[in-house]
């Protein structure tokens, strides 16, 4: 249950600092004064709905939430803060936690209801709701839902996989020569890693050969003065052996340039230039020798593959077939399990129904093409006619209906519920009607709603006033004299009446 809420900077409100009971809390006030925005700063502090405030912090307690690694049991209190500058921080005990997490925690005990929704009655929406209901109540379900994902997936691959076979069949031809085309084409060159480099290297070499010889024949004058040099050296009592080494040294170069050389004159300058521009070509084409090798490789594994596809094809058709037999098995397995929590979802909407002045709902599990929420296809119908037929008045209560018994399974005792506008734009009967389910529902959960109709209004445990002044908007907890007037401006409009006022007096007491 939420104790305390408190809001700072939020748009039109400056600071809100409410504190909550038990059973129903309604908001009203005159239309644009922030209602749904104060509804939805609540539920943003949840990580439901994005933060607009600069501080929004929540106050719970006996709130039945367990969460082995944020350490909460189920009954301890528990406070949820959010600041905003840049970004939002969510805070659960202090603790720093993300707002997926934060979401997930919040899922087993907040449910929000508007009629602004109507995607309660798809098919695929109510899918979701049976197999959580057969998941919670028939231990053997899971295991089957499990097997029937894993093998779903795995024929959804196969046949991805065929789809392609079968679409290369088409053009299988031109797509074995395009391969041969592209693999002759690398090995016409057969280029080497590394060989762009070398010859490059080898070019620089061509380049400089006619310099290094004139150079190399200067060079060789030195050692027509070898001797010379030793006998001065003598002469001058210097040890020569650094002299002998280096023209040591120097001979071995001369040597090896020498050799080079001889290598370089064997050397097709021609044939050198042209190769270094067709393995350029390839580079350009493919970024590096390394890639163009590795396309290669690529090819010939699909020209490979191309010549293998027959039996490829008889392979994975063998596949598919034993996997389309298991996942239809397993579907009518999980239909089986359906029509059982189809029957306990029936019956409990029928009971709200009855608070409602509705004739009974009837949910049927029809038959569709599989696909990966299995095979089953969820229709309601009212007193024998289509939904979508209905008047919007029956349709309101009827979803009220439906949403009041899934929020019964989904969210746990002592939950919260927030409904925004759910008796807008009803008559005095229907929202009578919905007046007594909330009642009803108050029993187990904290409501919070917001109403613009006096017959739930007038049941409130707590009634807030919403409204703008000078600009902002303000949150009032009203006491039985305020909430009589505003009940009274409800009816009559900004001018309340006498009438007006004695008729919410008798209300109130009745």
């Amino acid at each position: 249950m939420i104790t305390r809420l408190y809001i700072k900077n939020c748009l039109s409100f400056k600071e809100v600092d409410l504190e909550f009971n038990s059973g129903l809390n309604i908001f009203t006030g005159p239309s644009g004064a922030g209602k749904s925005i104060l509804m939805r700063e609540i539920l943003a502090s949840f990580g439901l709905e994005d933060v607009k405030s600069e501080i929004v912090e929540v106050n719970l307690n006996n709130s039945r939430i367990k969460n082995e690694e944020f350490d909460i049991n189920f009954e301890e209190d528990i406070v949820i803060k959010c600041l905003k500058k840049e970004k939002a921080r969510y805070f659960l005990n202090s603790q720093s936690l993300s707002k997926k997490t934060l979401s997930e925690i919040s899922n087993n005990l907040i449910k929000y209801l508007s009629l602004r929704d109507t995607s309660d009655f798809k098919s695929e929406t109510l899918i979701e709701f049976l197999d959580r209901y057969a998941n919670k109540n028939f231990k053997e379900f899971k295991k089957i839902k499990i097997d029937f994902d894993t093998k779903y997936k795995e024929f959804i691959d196969i046949e991805k996989r065929l789809t392609k076979i079968k679409e290369d069949e088409k053009n299988l031809e031109d797509l074995k020569e395009f391969a041969k085309f592209e693999i002759a084409k690398i090995e016409e060159i057969n280029p080497k890693e590394n060989e762009y480099e070398e010859l490059n290297s080898l070019k620089k070499s061509l380049a400089k050969k006619e310099k290094i010889e004139v150079a190399s024949k200067k060079a060789s004058i030195i050692f027509e003065n070898v001797r010379a040099v030793n006998e001065l050296l003598e002469l001058l009592e210097v040890d020569s052996s650094f002299f002998d080494e280096a023209i040591n040294e120097f001979t071995n170069i001369l040597e090896k340039a020498n050799d080079t050389l001889s290598e370089l004159e064997e050397t097709n300058i021609e044939e050198t230039l042209n190769r270094i521009e067709k393995i350029s070509s390839l580079i350009k084409r493919f970024g590096s020798i390394k890639e163009c090798l590795e396309y290669k490789e690529q090819k010939q594994k699909e020209l490979e593959n191309y010549n293998n596809i027959s039996y490829e094809k008889e392979e994975l058709e063998q596949t598919y077939n034993l996997l389309n037999e298991l996942i239809l098995n397993l579907a009518d397995k999980i239909s089986t399990y359906r029509e059982k929590s189809v029957e306990s979802l029936e019956k409990s909407v029928n009971y709200y129904l009855d608070f409602l002045y509705l004739s009974s709902a009837k949910i049927n599990l029809t038959k569709k093409k599989i696909d990966s929420s299995g095979i089953d296809f969820v229709e309601f119908n009212l007193n024998g006619v289509a939904i979508s037929t209905i008047s919007s008045g029956e349709y309101n209560r009827l979803r009220l209906a439906l949403l009041s018994a899934i929020s019964e399974f989904d969210i746990e005792d002592n939950g919260v519920l927030f409904l925004d506008e759910i008796d807008a734009n009803l008559s005095g009967k229907e929202s009578d009607a919905i007046s007594k389910v909330l009642i009803k529902l108050s029993k187990n959960y904290q409501i919070f709603a917001i109403s613009h109709q006096i017959q739930l209004a007038s049941q409130a445990n707590q009634h807030f006033l919403v409204e703008k002044i000078d600009g902002n908007s303000v949150v009032t907890i009203l006491d039985s004299t305020q909430r009589a007037k505003e009940l009274a401006r409800m009816i009559s409009g900004e001018n309340v009446t006498n009438e007006a006022l004695d008729f919410v007096k008798n209300l109130l007491k009745a």
